[in-house]
């Protein structure tokens, strides 16, 4: 990842105030950043918002996707409650909002710093999550086609039926997952029984899995195997060798790593970008 950025100074008074969704998402309440701005009058600020999200559209962004309009019950001195306006904003909203605002403002100039450090610091947590995702395609892809081919050489040495080959499967996870079964690796990471293992893993387990995959194939083909037991003891053993050479570097092992987003909702979003690029 790049270097990291120093955090403006007071940037707590902006952080004190921000909220977090019941989806983990953070936000910014357009009613709290204005009383941290000093605008006393709310009718102001929705003014200041109305040219921040126009300055939202003209950047390419949706503004949608930036400010949210919602209504929120507040207590009366009464006891009662009443519903008033609101805005959730993201931290480029916060910082286009800032931009348009009143420079005279005490804290304007400070908000202007700190949102614009942070945005920085969230494009590029996007760049590198980008790359993620464009690498876990490309090994998601590579593991189908070496997988059709594994299951093509397998059949020539011996593993004809299907459930032959989900034994023969099986060992090769076992010996790369340390004596986990794909049922047991799909309980470890807490998956659906539906769900597929290689759907749901990182890069890094990717790649290990794609090794495995491939080394076993050339194995097979190299000893010319003709016996579905000695192909079980083959690929187990490529499996073991793998793991051993990841416990060698340093590495996690690949059952402790993180489960990761579905590789289909990977595949839409990069479309997405794509499409909008």
């Amino acid at each position: 990842m790049g270097s990291q950025l120093p955090a403006p100074a007071g940037s707590n008074t902006f952080e004190r105030i921000k909220r977090v969704s019941a989806e983990g998402n953070e936000f910014w309440s357009a009613r709290d950043l204005a009383r941290v701005l000093e605008y006393t009058d709310f009718r102001n600020f929705v003014t200041v918002i109305a040219k921040a999200r126009e300055a939202c559209a003209s950047s390419g962004h949706a503004a949608s996707d930036h400010f949210v309009e919602f209504n929120e019950m507040v207590n009366l001195g009464s006891g009662a409650q009443r519903s008033i306006e609101d805005w959730k904003l993201s931290r480029y909203a916060c910082y286009l909002v800032i931009q348009n605002a009143d420079p005279s403002k005490p804290l304007v100039a400070l908000g202007q710093t700190y949102f614009a450090v942070q945005t920085r610091r969230q494009e590029m947590a996007d760049d590198e999550a980008v790359k993620e995702d464009k690498m876990r395609l490309l090994l998601r892809a590579e593991m189908k086609k070496h997988n059709k081919n594994l299951a093509g050489v397998a059949k020539q040495s011996g593993v004809i039926d299907p459930l032959d080959y989900a034994i023969f499967m099986d060992h090769g996870y076992r010996g790369l997952y340390g004596g986990l079964g794909m049922r047991d690796i799909r309980e470890r990471k807490r998956l659906k029984p539906r769900q597929q293992v290689l759907d749901h893993i990182g890069s890094t387990e990717l790649a290990a899995n794609l090794f495995r995959a491939t080394q076993t194939e050339e194995k097979l083909r190299r000893e010319n195997v003709r016996n579905k037991d000695h192909a079980n003891r083959i690929h187990n053993e490529v499996g073991r060798k793998v793991r051993k050479t990841i416990h060698e570097l340093g590495g996690t092992m690949p059952e402790n790593l993180p489960v990761a987003e579905s590789i289909k909702k990977v595949a839409s979003r990069e479309k997405k970008r794509l499409k909008a690029g």
